[in-house]
């Protein structure tokens, strides 16, 4: 996957590095239940042991550059053991799925060790029904979403019969550690192949001026969308104050196929359903709370891949980031729904994607201290309530030593001074919901998840009277 040892990170990785905190972790993961009983735990080390080639980033650990002169690089761990880093746990008997969700709770509470490759993989014995749990850890400057279900596929078999690896393994043999005079060199290195690039990209442009000309005048036209946007802070809420280091986690699962019906019945898109699902759960939560909700709309904070072709297969951020609209204020579900449809659609019309994916590649060049500043307005309280982010997983069923995943619920990171973060991820037919919320500040986590569950089926309900409306007038 071209992972090299002294690669530099990416400036947008490195703005994940910035903006970690001892209460605002940068880690993502996910919690996978599968098909019991666990594989010997021998077996699962020599299975992921024979497939380490194919993600060498994870046998790598940060190295900083001399006196912060450069974005830090990934250097092979000479010391790296795989054992350290996947892990066994049980839970208690009766094994609920509500104590598995508190198990990735505490997990989710620990900051990754910085000295060794950022990720762990916990397997989790005890499930009541018998089966077990993979929870993955790994910190955001490693993979982000899109990437991550690409490793999934690494990782996991197409077949229940364990697939050969396509080489037999050999004895890895990490690169020497460098000195801080490599790190120097390297650093220097990565900061000149992306002049060269850009020198590439102003010789390609002489050669087509018009065309040019054109791309330069919608970046300056995506810029000023996104600056305009900025200008506009989201709303003050009980979602965004001093969050601690403390996590609780809800799972919440639905059929994708309820979804498609809904955004086929009402013409949106499956991710407008769930920006207004979430509208729902939240405007029931804050009128819980005692928030009036006339007029209030919040901001969350979409990802929106701008990975190309080229990147399909490797590791690290490239995303950009766009404000979508939660719509508390409207009461009635299908004007909630049509209401996100159209800022959704008003949305993509418009440039910001292009001016926050110019605001990221000029953010390549910029001197470290300057990369961190930016990094932390890129996660300012003024500019999003929450992150809410979906990631289209495989439609077809996945096995990890002959087992059958059965769901897959993803875990993001909270922000500072973000108390929840929402992830989506559909597979195999279903789409789950992960909710992230600060210990303290969000102790009603469950009420949203239910929140959810009753939003889903509200439109539901709707689609199918729609339908039947529908099939009696033919």
């Amino acid at each position: 996957m071209g992972q090299q040892h002294l690669d530099r990170l990416t400036a947008i990785d490195a703005g994940f590095l910035h903006n970690e905190g001892s209460s605002s972790h940068m880690h993502i993961g996910a919690v996978i239940i599968a098909e019991g009983p666990p594989p010997p735990h021998a077996d699962l080390l020599d299975g992921i042991r024979s497939r380490l080639h194919l993600v060498p980033r994870y046998r790598q650990k940060l190295a900083l550059a001399p006196a912060h002169s450069g974005r830090p690089m990934w250097v092979d761990d000479p010391s790296f053991s795989l054992e350290y880093h996947v892990r066994q746990s049980a839970l208690p008997r009766p094994g609920s799925e509500e104590q598995l969700m508190r198990t990735v709770a505490r997990i989710f509470s620990q900051r990754l060790d910085r000295s060794k490759p950022l990720w762990e993989m916990w397997v989790v014995e005890g499930l009541q029904d018998g089966s077990f749990a993979l929870i993955s850890k790994s910190h955001h400057a490693l993979i982000d979403g899109v990437s991550g279900v690409d490793l999934a596929q690494v990782l996991f078999d197409l077949e229940p019969q364990p697939a050969e690896p396509d080489h037999p393994e050999k004895a890895w043999q990490p690169a020497p550690e460098p000195n801080p005079a490599e790190l120097a060199g390297a650093g220097m290195a990565g900061a000149v192949r992306a002049s060269l690039k850009m020198t590439a990209g102003t010789l390609a442009a002489m050669a087509d001026p018009r065309r040019a000309l054109q791309e330069a005048r919608g970046a300056a036209e995506g810029l000023g969308e996104l600056a305009w946007a900025t200008l506009n802070p989201a709303p003050s809420t009980p979602l965004n104050q001093p969050i601690g280091p403390h996590r609780r986690f809800v799972g919440v699962r639905h059929d994708l196929a309820d979804l498609k019906l809904i955004k086929d019945a009402f013409q949106g898109t499956v991710n407008d359903v769930i920006l207004t699902v979430v509208s729902g759960a939240l405007r029931g939560w804050l009128r819980s709370r005692g928030v009036r909700t006339q007029g209030l709309e919040l901001r969350a904070l979409v990802p929106v891949s701008i990975r190309v072709q080229d990147g399909a297969n490797t590791l690290g951020n490239r995303i950009a980031a766009m404000r979508g609209p939660l719509p508390v204020y409207v009461e009635d579900p299908l004007q909630r729904l049509r209401t996100v449809s159209a800022a959704m659609r008003e949305l993509k019309d418009s440039k910001q994607a292009l001016g926050a994916e110019v605001l990221a590649s000029v953010q390549s060049f910029a001197p470290p201290t300057v990369l961190a500043q930016a990094a932390r307005i890129n996660f300012s309280t003024r500019l999003f309530n929450l992150i809410v982010t979906n990631v289209p997983g495989p439609q077809f069923p996945l096995y990890v030593q002959g087992r059958r995943m059965l769901d897959v619920f993803p875990v993001a990171f909270l922000a500072r001074d973000h108390g929840l973060a929402i992830a989506i991820m559909s597979y195999d037919g279903r789409i789950n919901f992960g909710l992230l919320g600060d210990y303290d500040a969000m102790a009603e986590l469950a009420a949203i998840g239910e929140g959810i569950e009753a939003s889903v089926a509200e439109l539901v309900a709707l689609a199918r009277r729609q339908g039947s409306t529908t099939a009696a007038s033919v």
